[in-house]
């Protein structure tokens, strides 16, 4: 059973950075796509960014340019810097790894932008 792994959330100021990371416990080359999504008090989980098997990245408007996704293969791994943070950005975090129709979600690590 595929598992993956959140880590780096917290607390962090108004205009901060933050960088995400997500351990899977297989090749993330075996995914159709690996994507950060986010879910706020009371509202929708939403897609944040994401990274297909060929390395292409796609992101949603809201954090356009100021998010990067990236990913080291050799340690299964993708992450998310996000920077110029906001409180709108707050929210839990979630991995989320897609095998043609199938998702696998991590547990989620909270992110708090605050002063």
């Amino acid at each position: 059973q595929v598992q993956l792994v959140e880590s780096g959330g917290g607390l962090v100021q108004p205009g901060g950075s933050l960088r995400l990371s997500c351990a899977a416990s297989r090749s993330i080359l075996s995914f159709n796509s690996m994507g950060w999504y986010r879910q706020a008090p009371g509202k929708q989980r939403e897609l944040v960014a994401r990274i297909t098997s060929d390395g292409s990245t796609d992101y949603a408007d809201s954090v356009m340019g100021r998010a990067t996704m990236s990913r080291d293969i050799a340690k299964n791994t993708v992450f998310l810097q996000m920077n110029s943070l906001k409180p709108e950005d707050t929210a839990v975090y979630y991995c989320n790894a897609r095998i043609l129709v199938v998702d696998i979600w991590g547990q989620g690590t909270l992110v708090t932008v605050s002063s």
